[in-house]
């Protein structure tokens, strides 16, 4: 009992300590809230995508989808949460209505409802379900509202902004605490053919009102914004600060570049969050069962996006049964075990710590504070002192190959510049060079054995406040194989890891160690199944197995026609995605604009994928609405075989599979560019186009 108070009465101690910092420590800048301050411990949580959508194998439903297509067999919410929990993550975001306006709850707005389903007899409520097993596993409850909504008839007009409003008082009222409200600025045209002028001041006052510690999510916030891409990957350098004054969200929101790094000075405190799927696109697809992320891509994004400054939103999308796939929730639970064995033992904690230089007025301001592994206490230098030195110092050598650091942010965000070094050879060797640091910044470093490590903050905006410097050695990671066929239909498997063995199988089934061994390229021309793993250690330890869906080779194939000459055209049909056919950058030419191929044969074809250039700079000439045709002779074409637009490809730019209704021969295929993803965009390119005859 003594020891529980002694522990009590110094915990009292510190946080009135640091009370006092605070009071004598002037704040700099735009500063979160206590509500975006919880927020950003949460770190890590899971986005779920369900709908319409689910059934139809849609991205961006078009609203006019009969709702009884929404039957889930299966439906466990339950499921859910406990996956998420296990997963590590703190909380799950559901998309209550998307751009079709179908609402997972009865709402009395709608006719596009759970109600109408035959889920349930149209007796059902998934936010209901999912609020109360939320609850149950300790999990934090948020909703994703689209404004767009492509069914309702009152859409286009200025009576629909209510509308909206009373779908929010629904959701933000009946189903308990809600952690975050994602704004999605999308607007697509209304019945009379105009656009819905929103009226974000309206939707986010409601969303204040009715839950007013509530974090909005769009692309300025007020609560968090979009980091700009939909890969999980925020700026390297990252302020939480931006400016928001003259824009809103979607079309009229600050440039990508200023969204994935923030603004040095920024006048309000719009944290990013990361947004991203587990597996490619947003919705469950049969098709995408084995494009759930590796272990090394999911490190990847969760250094680049909790590791720098911002919150990870993972999205994992539930199945047709209403249940998260075996796939992805067996890969959640290999990354959950992966970031535990990485951050299971903070080597600083054994540190002597130094410091170049500690304010002299404040007893709560010490060096101790760095490894306590509280991100609440902090050590500070002297007003108008804006660098200083942390250095750890062991009695023997320590190997790690993480840094971990953060600031303390109620105070603002202040650090510009930092370096990492380390003792070597009787002196100080600088290993990492980085800007901002904020509430985490993790750098992942080559494998290191020294006695003494240094963090110099060699900028900062004010008096640096460091909370956390911490070490890490994270184990090796198998990195799996990457398959790669030519346009000559040769199959090739690749592994980063030093030394593997690769074995694998084209019969669709695991490969084992004692599968066939890769040691050479291998025709595949007519397609198939090619599945791969990394065997090390004489087969005792395994990667994930990679599975790569292959279709007829393009050998055969050559370009007839391309708008902007053919110089480059034979880039859309190389196997390779590295490369691309692009019109040109000419301002004059407008949209549309097309590709002409011969594929060599008469095929029976089922459809065609669409692979989009992929660069962060200026516009990439993806196009969102298309028109594809196959002909006998490549002279008379008839009517598009399929003719649509790519939903969400803006912001996520991945490969985009369209089925035909019905197989359809012929030996010329055409494809149609019609209406550019950027507004601003005059040119259209391809990375790879195919075609489907499986």
């Amino acid at each position: 009992m003594m020891k529980k108070l002694s522990l009590f009465i110094t915990a009292c101690v510190i946080s009135s300590l640091a009370a006092n910092a605070q009071t004598v420590i002037k704040p700099y800048g735009a500063l979160p809230t206590k509500a975006q301050q919880n927020w950003q411990d949460m770190e890590y949580y899971m986005f779920i995508h369900f709908g319409p959508n689910t059934f139809t194998d849609r991205e961006w439903g078009q609203g006019n989808e009969d709702p009884r297509i929404f039957n889930p067999t299966a439906l466990d919410a339950r499921q859910w949460a406990r996956t998420a929990k296990l997963a590590g993550m703190k909380g799950i975001i559901i998309t209550a209505k998307h751009h079709d306006g179908f609402c997972l709850w009865p709402s009395k707005y709608s006719t596009h409802t759970v109600r109408e389903s035959a889920w349930k007899n149209g007796k059902g409520d998934v936010l209901k379900e999912l609020s109360a097993a939320c609850k149950e596993y300790g999990l934090k409850f948020g909703v994703y509202l689209s404004p767009w909504d492509r069914n309702h008839p009152a859409y286009g007009t200025p009576e629909y902004n209510q509308v909206f409003v009373n779908m929010l008082n629904e959701v933000l009222g009946n189903y308990g605490p809600v952690f975050e409200q994602w704004f999605d600025g999308a607007n697509g045209e209304g019945p009379n053919g105009k656009k819905q002028v929103y009226d974000w001041s309206l939707f986010n006052n409601t969303v204040l009102r009715k839950q007013p510690s509530a974090i909005i999510f769009s692309d300025i916030g007020p609560g968090c914004r979009w980091v700009g891409n939909e890969d999980g990957f925020a700026g390297t350098t990252n302020w939480s600060t931006i400016n928001i004054a003259g824009y809103e969200p979607g079309k009229k929101a600050p440039s990508l570049t200023t969204l994935n790094t923030g603004q040095e000075d920024g006048e309000k405190w719009v944290p990013a969050e990361c947004d991203v799927s587990v597996r490619a696109g947003w919705f469950y697809s049969d098709a995408t069962n084995d494009k759930v992320k590796s272990l090394a891509e999911l490190l990847e994004i969760y250094n680049a996006s909790v590791g720098r400054n911002s919150n990870l939103l993972l999205n994992v999308p539930v199945d047709r049964r209403g249940r998260i796939h075996a796939n992805d929730s067996t890969r959640l639970m290999e990354f959950r075990r992966l970031l535990d064995e990485t951050y299971k033992t903070n080597l600083a904690r054994k540190a002597k710590v130094s410091v170049t230089d500690t304010r002299k007025d404040n007893p709560a301001v010490n060096a101790r504070n760095l490894v306590d592994g509280n991100n609440k206490t902090y050590w500070a230098t002297p007003d108008n002192v804006t660098q200083g030195a942390i250095t750890l110092e062991f009695p023997q050598p320590v190997s790690f190959n993480r840094i971990v650091l953060q600031e303390y942010t109620p105070l603002g965000q202040r650090v510009k510049a930092f370096t990492v070094e380390v003792w070597e050879n009787g002196a100080f060797k600088e290993i990492a060079k980085e800007t901002t640091i904020g509430h985490k910044r993790i750098l992942r470093l080559p494998n290191t054995t020294t006695s003494k490590v240094k963090v110099l903050v060699a900028d900062a905006k004010a008096c640096p406040l460091i909370s956390e410097v911490q070490l890490y050695q994270a184990p090796d990671l198998l990195a799996s194989p990457e398959i790669k066929r030519d346009r000559e239909g040769m199959v090739s498997i690749s592994c980063a890891s030093p030394d593997p063995e690769l074995h694998y199988t084209t019969d669709g089934t695991e490969p084992v160690f004692s599968s066939p061994r890769y040691t050479q390229p291998f025709a595949l021309p007519q397609g198939g199944v090619v599945t791969a793993k990394a065997f090390v250690d004489n087969g005792k330890k395994a990667s994930p197995a990679v599975i790569a869906h292959m279709d007829i080779s393009p050998a055969k194939w050559k370009v007839l026609f391309a708008d902007g000459g053919q110089d480059n055209a034979g880039r859309a049909i190389d196997a390779n995605e590295g490369s691309y056919w692009s019109t040109g950058h000419n301002a004059s030419a407008s949209y549309p604009h097309e590709l002409q191929v011969d594929l060599g044969e008469t095929l029976s074809l089922k459809g065609f994928a669409y692979t989009p250039h992929r660069d962060v700079h200026g516009n990439t000439g993806t196009f969102y609405k298309y028109a594809f045709y196959v002909s006998n002779d490549g002279k008379e074409w008839g009517q598009p075989v399929s003719a649509g637009a790519f939903g969400n490809i803006r912001n996520n730019p991945i490969r985009q599979v369209i089925r035909f209704n019905a197989p359809v021969s012929g030996r010329y295929i055409r494809i149609v560019a019609l209406e550019p993803a950027e507004e601003t965009d005059h040119n259209a390119s391809i990375a790879e186009l195919e075609v489907l005859t499986k």
